[in-house]
């Protein structure tokens, strides 16, 4: 796993994560980039996911970048104090929630 040290959390990325991350072109990553070290500093701010479109990722968040159409998929490790990110990619079609679910173990259709 790649990591980044931050003020209170350590940021983590899943293999695959890293991989979405480094494959993203300069402009989309500076924005990431910047979302990720929000996300260290105040992990509570992305939106807590749900059951949606048959895929249940209750207890992971999510935070926008790139005009909203791209999604950084995390889950807060608070006994670690780790961000781990799961999942960066475009919303479109729920592409980023069904590649992250089948990541987990498949959790929904």
């Amino acid at each position: 796993m790649h990591s980044r040290r931050s003020m209170a959390y350590e940021v983590e990325f899943l293999p695959a994560a890293a991989r979405e991350f480094d494959a993203l072109d300069g402009s989309l990553r500076k924005l990431a980039a910047r979302q990720i070290e929000k996300l260290a500093r105040n992990p509570e701010l992305g939106t807590p996911l749900g059951k949606r479109l048959g895929i249940d990722l209750t207890g992971y968040r999510k935070i926008y970048f790139g005009r909203r159409a791209y999604r950084i998929i995390y889950e807060v490790r608070r006994g670690r104090l780790v961000v781990l990110i799961i999942g960066i990619g475009k919303r479109e079609r729920a592409e980023i929630y069904r590649e992250v679910a089948r990541r987990l173990g498949g959790r929904g259709k």
